[in-house]
């Protein structure tokens, strides 16, 4: 039976504590523990929740591994190929964040619509399927294989991944996510953790790449925890001044 505890969690670097601390033992930081409220015991994985057996993990030599730039999927926007390293990676997992405003939900969507040969899951928790309907047809792009999903929470998500199986999925924003097995709101430290921790499941077992946008703060960090950066494999910084047109794209991570 699952119970409840308390715990704290540096914002900075994702230490936790039994108790509150001034300083991070770990990253040094100062007044960067917050408390959250943590589900323990009978946690069940909501990633192949229906006993599916999971991906052979065999163990391989060297010689039997296939890697290359002939894996990636090449996207028709060039500077998108430069910044992946030539391309999307298969079962990787990257986030994208900028600021409210910038452009991030644009990009992913023009990025997911063009890939007409992929079959695309766009998972919106932050606007309405009518939203991103119209914001398509302001950028004149369509495709037959572009899906749209309006969910935040978890179980639902994956339940809709596993019946149409993408090839790409697309998550708008991660600070939207919420498990109902950790007792905490969406965006604190311990969902945002978890439902990471799925979607990283999903992407590795499967082999599916998969995007998610996140939201940074005023100082031009990422919200949520600096763990959530250590998760991932690829972190793109999308920056630029909302009232002009140009925009610049750079990792600041990346893993493949």
């Amino acid at each position: 039976m699952a119970k409840t505890k308390s715990a704290f969690f540096c914002q900075n670097c994702g230490n936790e504590s039994p108790k509150w601390l001034g300083k991070c033992p770990s990253c040094g930081s100062w007044n960067s523990f917050v408390e959250e409220v943590l589900t323990t015991g009978d946690v069940k994985n909501e990633w192949r929740s229906n006993g599916k057996s999971e991906r052979n993990t065999r163990p391989k030599t060297l010689l039997d591994i296939v890697a290359g730039r002939e894996l990636r999927t090449i996207t028709p926007d060039e500077e998108i190929n430069r910044v992946l390293g030539g391309g999307i990676v298969p079962g990787s997992l990257v986030l994208i964040g900028g600021e409210p405003g910038i452009g991030k939900s644009t990009l992913m969507l023009q990025l997911g619509l063009a890939l007409k040969k992929l079959k695309v899951l766009y998972v919106s928790g932050e606007e309405s399927e009518q939203q991103i309907k119209m914001r398509a047809d302001r950028l004149g792009a369509t495709s037959e294989q572009f899906f749209v999903l309006t969910e935040t929470n978890t179980k639902n998500i994956f339940l809709s991944i596993e019946s149409l199986q993408p090839e790409l999925v697309i998550v708008d924003s991660i600070q939207t996510l919420y498990s109902g097995q950790i007792d905490s709101g969406a965006g604190g430290i311990a969902q945002v953790r978890h439902c990471t921790g799925e979607l990283m499941k999903f992407s590795k077992e499967t082999n599916t790449p998969v995007f998610l946008v996140g939201h940074i703060t005023k100082d031009g960090t990422l919200a949520g925890p600096k763990v959530l950066e250590h998760m991932v494999d690829t972190v793109l910084q999308f920056e630029g001044d909302r009232h002009l047109a140009y925009r610049i794209l750079r990792t600041t991570k990346t893993d493949s």
